[in-house]
């Protein structure tokens, strides 16, 4: 007797479960599924624009400290600018003194 009412419940479960996945589905609830899509939307939105507010930002920062970085440049070469006259003033005197002294040595070779 327990065979037959198990083969009897297993039956009764088999066409329930048949019944069950050939009825029409009801309509599901979407609202939290598409409030979930728009809150994830909006996210995104501002990520965005905190991504381009951080790319404006490093974009000023790099503008700031390349003018910074020229202006010290141009610090630089004025104050090495006495210092490059001063050498080429001291190459020039040497060069004008080797010249005088070729000329008096072939000058004194000769006289």
């Amino acid at each position: 007797m327990t065979t037959a009412v198990n083969k009897r419940f297993t039956g009764i479960v088999l066409m329930l479960a048949l019944a069950l996945t050939t009825a029409p589905a009801a309509p599901a609830d979407d609202t939290k599924a598409k409030q979930g899509a728009q809150q994830v939307e909006s996210g995104a939105r501002q990520i965005g624009q905190g991504v381009q507010d951080t790319a404006k930002g490093i974009g000023k920062t790099v503008v700031g400290g390349a003018e910074t970085a020229g202006e010290k440049i141009k610090e630089a070469g004025r104050a090495a600018e006495p210092e490059a006259k001063s050498a080429w003033t001291k190459t020039k005197e040497g060069a004008v003194s080797f010249g005088h002294g070729v000329k008096s040595f072939f000058t004194n070779l000769f006289d």
